[in-house]
């Protein structure tokens, strides 16, 4: 009986230690956030896009320095093809909040499609975010690209 109530509480434990840590309501929607800005940026959704950003929101993209309009230029208006589609994939690594700012890191894979050719990238990155008006928005956004293939 005691063998069987040792492996018990040797089971109930390591399950315990493998079990995944639950998001705070404000780390949901933290990662939310970005998912849905990521969104709106897969759709060509410029207003949607801003809607999840500071007015003066900077991104760190391939060495270079980005405003809101820079990347609606690049990832919006510049990006016409007909077939487009990008699905986006994400790997949540920190997401850490107080009660105006937080910091996100994730590792993100986007399948893109663009006149019938496929790419996959990914990226690590790392949010910083502010509460505004009781909403989450993304203030620096730094990227590092991982694989492009």
């Amino acid at each position: 009986m005691k063998k069987i109530l040792l492996l018990l509480i040797a089971v109930s434990i390591s399950a315990l230690l493998y079990a995944q840590q639950l998001l705070t309501k404000d780390q949901e929607a933290i990662q939310q956030t970005v998912v849905k800005m990521f969104g709106a940026l897969s759709n060509r959704d410029s207003v949607s896009l801003k809607d999840y950003c500071t007015t003066d929101i900077t991104l760190f993209e391939y060495g270079q320095v980005w405003n809101i309009d820079t990347l609606i230029l690049k990832a919006i208006k510049l990006n016409q093809a007909a077939d487009f589609k990008r699905t986006n994939s994400f790997d949540f690594i920190n997401t850490i909040a107080n009660k105006t700012t937080a910091w996100i890191t994730y590792r993100i894979q986007s399948v893109i499609t663009t006149d019938n050719k496929q790419v996959i990238i990914q990226w690590l990155e790392t949010v910083f975010l502010v509460k505004e008006r009781k909403q989450w928005k993304l203030k620096h956004l730094h990227s590092t690209l991982i694989n492009r293939s």
